[in-house]
């Protein structure tokens, strides 16, 4: 095994967990990672070890999908067993952190009124002093923002529970992730390493540069135990190069879902960069890693969900990233957690923020962050921006899942930006409701009729035809519905021709036609080129 020829297989999966459950923005920043241990995983384990059948029987319910349900075709109940044995032992600090929180919030509806704060810092729960700070609204109604710098330095911060999981796949079939932990297959080697360890980035390369089997094998201290099984995750098969783009236009790429590449001769820019990045047959059409650049200039991330932020993608990626691009958030609010500093704690150390309005400017491009409503539950959540891109007189508009709740936001901004050429807008337009995602933060249950009113939804008809309304493109192409297979295991999204979001993105793309604008609902895969000129 000492010859250098050998690449990791194109159908190698580089999962990241946290304690086995899959690893998500919520589950590493601390504060909203405690909320989840107590009020997901737990009672998930504990549920499904009351009552599997439960469990079985929902996950053959198409519409439960993407519920709290542990999907296993047998029984594992000793393991969640154990899993929930090691999770008690090993988040201890957490959990209790989780408790702190809902004490914290229980005292200061009792006792802030309107006076000052400040003698209530006594009755912060010990482990939470020193991490928060008491504050009112301007109504006088009273919170706590967190020192979120400080909490990732503290116990509270817990790398060990960091692990990879490696194995091969053949299809897009598997459980909805924020509901099924990773447990233990005879086909699948775990690695307890932490996620900025540079040994995810050495075994990344190899996809494309070759190396020696041992050598990594050293790097990520392979248990011998696992070594036989390690050694088929590799080829001496060649994979196919990239070939970079030298032509004098403007090349977009869709890749699914909400992930654009956008490409000239001088730089490379992503978008969202969630990937079907695994090469096996598919009778649908898409790109993949293989058709990603040897060096990426820019990632650029709307918004803090799993579907836009997605760790199993970002990962393997890393080495070839030179910036990333983030929203700015600061509040230290509990449902709107910092993403430079999760970011930098998971090996990125090329990060930039930018707020609304805020240009950057490289390469003949300008890159405005553009205000993003919506979509969030009603939340007081900052870390969110939607993108405009000017490449030389050529302009692209990303609104993501960004829903119109006010038009004349867009008219101010459109003062500013101008027209645009090609506006993507998400119509997730139903969306899941509030608890479905934002259930585990909250300190107090939500009334169902509530709930179902405050929802993660994107842009209808009406309120992306504000957008065409106002920007007036020659192209507007929906995007980031989740339709594609590879994304259900982390969207959990299924429609029918029926469904509303395919309703009323029809109706816009058929109203864009009717204008004479290129519209299409995006799905699989897409390539076109623009011509441009350099502006002045």
């Amino acid at each position: 095994m000492e010859n250098n020829n050998w690449y990791l297989k194109p159908n190698v999966v580089i999962e990241p967990l946290i304690e086995r459950w899959y690893a998500w923005p919520h589950l590493i920043s601390p504060a909203t990672a405690a909320m989840n241990i107590v009020g997901r995983h737990l009672k998930i384990m504990n549920s499904y070890i009351q009552s599997e059948q439960i469990h079985v029987a929902a996950v053959k319910n198409p519409k439960m999908l993407g519920g709290p349900f542990i999907d296993y075709k047998y029984s594992r109940v000793e393991d969640i067993k154990e899993l929930k044995e090691t999770t008690i032992r090993e988040q201890a600090s957490s959990i209790a952190l989780a408790a702190a929180i809902q004490e914290l919030d229980a005292m200061l509806k009792a006792n802030a009124k309107g006076y000052s704060l400040e003698s209530l810092y006594d009755k912060v729960p010990e482990i939470l002093k020193g991490y928060v700070e008491l504050v009112y609204d301007l109504n006088n109604n009273a919170s706590y923002r967190f020192f979120e710098t400080l909490l990732y330095d503290s116990e509270f911060y817990n790398e060990n529970t960091q692990s990879i999981a490696l194995w091969t796949t053949d299809n897009d079939e598997r459980p909805f992730c924020l509901s099924t932990p990773k447990l233990d297959e005879p086909n699948v080697v775990n690695l307890n390493i932490p996620f900025r360890h540079t040994g995810i980035d050495d075994l990344s390369r190899m996809k494309r540069e070759p190396g020696t089997i041992e050598e990594i094998v050293k790097k990520l201290n392979i248990p011998e135990a696992d070594l036989e099984l390690f050694k088929t995750f590799f080829t001496q098969e060649e994979h196919q190069n990239y070939d970079k783009y030298e032509g004098s236009n403007v090349r977009m790429r869709y890749f699914g879902h909400a992930c654009i590449l956008i490409e000239t001769q001088d730089i490379s820019i992503l978008v969202d960069p969630v990937i079907s990045y695994y090469g096996y047959q598919t009778s649908i059409n898409h790109f993949s890693d293989i058709d990603l650049p040897d060096t990426i200039d820019y990632v650029l991330i709307t918004h803090n969900h799993q579907d836009h932020i997605l760790l199993e993608t970002l990962l393997p990626l890393r080495h070839k990233i030179k910036n990333i691009i983030i929203p700015r958030t600061n509040s230290g609010a509990l449902q709107d957690p910092n993403l430079k500093l999760l970011f930098n704690k998971i090996g990125f150390n090329n990060v930039t923020e930018i707020g609304e309005m805020e240009k950057l400017q490289f390469k003949n491009c300008v890159l405005t962050g553009i205000p993003f409503t919506g979509e969030h539950s009603d939340l007081n959540v900052n870390a969110k921006i939607c993108y405009h891109i000017e490449v030389g007189t050529f302009s692209f508009l990303f609104v993501a899942d960004a829903r119109v709740m006010e038009a004349n936001l867009y008219k101010h901004v459109h003062r500013i930006t101008g027209d645009v050429d090609v506006v993507f807008l998400g119509m997730e337009c139903d969306g899941a409701p509030l608890t479905w995602l934002y259930g585990p933060l909250l300190t107090q249950d939500l009334q169902r009729d509530k709930d179902q009113s405050r929802r993660l939804s994107g842009s209808d008809y009406d309120k992306g035809m504000h957008l065409v309304n106002i920007f007036n493109p020659k192209e507007a192409y929906v995007y980031a519905m989740g339709q594609e297979p590879w994304l259900e295991f982390i969207s959990s999204l299924k429609y029918t021709d029926e469904s509303n979001p395919i309703v009323q993105s029809n109706k816009l793309v058929e109203e864009c036609t009717k204008r004479g604008i290129i519209a299409e609902r995006l799905f699989g895969e897409k390539e076109i080129l623009y011509a441009y000129e350099l502006s002045l």
